[in-house]
């Protein structure tokens, strides 16, 4: 693995310690069910604030997007450099395996014969021996009239099938509109959409792609996509921690 990826142990027994607190196979379950958990309360008020206010220091970011110009929607984001943050990066991998027990699941349910190994560490190495090396972590800035259109966050022929987003504004006070939507489209139905409300540091786990469903013949597969209505005052920032590396 690149050495700039590699995350202090300290800093990841920290979050690990973090991430323990939830009950797990019940965010499995809502997984397992809609495609998408919360988790109440990730980030502090203050880590969130610490967080969002990294946007305007270039130093941390690898490039910098406008959505307009790439037909994504309206708004612009960030793509941060290695080496991560200490939070960010301490969480991407402390969320890792919990993610991992419920992606290797799935794809068992879907007959995809590839599985995940334990740790971010070794999964980055395969990242990393595809081609994909940049890194994918995210801060996004949204404003009155923007919109981030339904997409898929893949990067390269090797992608891990969850992410998180964390939202690092409190609705109603820095913000108002802008909520966070998921669609799944199902084999011969119409799409199922799913609106998920979030506080301030709270994380959504989310599929990237596909995700199997049970139905009277057996699994079957759905395709999601996710993004962001468009704010109708204020400013949002969100963090998104995406696990696979870009090509």
């Amino acid at each position: 693995m690149n050495a700039h990826a590699k995350v202090a142990a300290p800093v990841v027994e920290a979050a690990e310690t973090r991430v323990a607190t939830y009950d797990w196979p019940a965010l499995a379950a809502e997984l397992d069910g809609f495609g998408c958990a919360v988790m109440e309360k990730l980030l502090t008020p203050e880590e969130c604030r610490q967080i969002a206010g990294l946007y305007i220091q270039e130093q941390h970011f690898r490039s910098h997007i406008h959505m307009a110009r790439h037909g994504f929607g309206k708004g612009e984001y960030r793509y941060f450099r290695y080496p991560l943050p200490d939070l960010l990066g301490g969480l991407r991998s402390a969320l890792y395996p919990r993610l991992a027990a419920v992606a290797n699941r799935w794809n068992e349910r879907m007959a995809i014969p590839l599985r995940y190994p334990a740790t971010h560490a070794d999964f980055l190495d395969q990242c990393h021996a595809a081609g994909q090396v940049r890194p994918t972590p995210l801060l996004l800035q949204y404003v009155p009239g923007d919109f981030n259109c339904l997409h898929q966050d893949l990067y390269g022929d090797l992608a891990f099938p969850l992410q998180v987003a964390i939202l690092l504004s409190e609705p109603g006070k820095d913000f108002t509109g802008g909520e966070f939507a998921l669609t799944e489209q199902r084999p011969r139905m119409q799409s199922r959409v799913e609106v998920v409300p979030l506080r301030q540091g709270d994380a959504v786990a989310f599929a990237v792609h596909n995700r199997p469903v049970q139905g009277t013949k057996g699994n079957y597969r759905v395709n999601l996509r996710h993004g962001v209505s468009r704010p109708r005052s204020g400013m949002r920032h969100t963090v998104g921690i995406i696990f696979h590396d870009a090509r």
